[in-house]
């Protein structure tokens, strides 16, 4: 039974299920409009401005790239010093910020996404950041404005908890919390679409690393967490809508 989920395990990192699929039997491929590039909110939800993309880049360190990818490295001891909100308006738009929009469907943004289908959105966990109370956010990479999704004093501990206990998370200015809402990748390429869902993720990621390298702060890829905990704290459905992967980001 073990060899036969390592091999199931295996196959999903391969490009094989590819020559299963009828790509003329995809959402696509049937005319069916393409899923919005952004999660809905209501029209009265509490938006919180960004600084914008030309500004935030104020907040950069004068650093070549090179110096950025040498000194890149999983961190988790940060200050107990808050992020400005023009930090996190860089680090936000250096993962996930919107370059062009093409229709209402697609949009290049700072980061490749297979099929430019962008299937992950962004949420923050906010403990730290000048001018934002304490809760849960999500980014909204069109408008570049954070929605506040609940305010909560107690939001450091609740993380900690989702995480299996890595009490780091909850000590970290801000922790990014990406989901994945598979049927923007499936639209496209059905069942193939789930490998390219989590090199996205990768590819998010390692921008925050970089990014977090620019500004003097840091950050550590997490993966290991209680799934149904952590959609519960994120307040999504679990299925199509889940976490898949965190990112705490705090001063060095």
């Amino acid at each position: 039974m073990e060899d036969e989920l390592l091999e199931l395990y295996r196959y999903f990192l391969k490009d094989s299920v590819r020559k299963t699929i009828d790509f003329s039997e995809t959402d696509q491929s049937r005319g069916i409009s393409a899923p919005p590039i952004e999660k809905p909110f209501a029209a009265d939800a509490v938006r919180i401005d960004l600084t914008p993309r030309d500004a935030a880049w104020n907040a950069v360190s004068d650093i070549p790239l090179t110096e950025a990818i040498r000194n890149r490295e999983s961190r988790r001891l940060y200050r107990d010093e808050p992020l400005t909100v023009e930090e996190l308006s860089f680090l936000l738009w250096a993962t996930q910020g919107i370059r062009k929009r093409i229709d209402a469907g697609h949009a290049f943004r700072t980061v490749p996404s297979a099929g430019c289908r962008h299937a992950l959105e962004t949420y923050l966990c906010v403990m730290n950041v000048e001018g934002l109370d304490r809760g849960l956010y999500r980014y909204l990479p069109l408008e570049h404005q954070l929605l506040l999704e609940y305010a909560d004093d107690r939001i450091g501990k609740k993380i900690v908890a989702a995480s299996f206990g890595q009490r780091f998370l909850g000590k970290a200015a801000v922790t990014f919390v990406w989901t994945a809402v598979p049927s923007r990748m499936e639209w496209r390429y059905g069942r193939a679409a789930h490998k390219v869902i989590a090199i996205d993720a990768g590819h998010v990621c390692q921008n925050l690393y970089l990014a977090c390298e620019a500004i003097g702060t840091g950050t550590c890829a997490i993966a290991a967490y209680d799934q149904d905990a952590m959609d519960r704290l994120v307040n999504i459905d679990g299925e199509e809508e889940f976490v898949i992967y965190l990112a705490p980001v705090g001063k060095r």
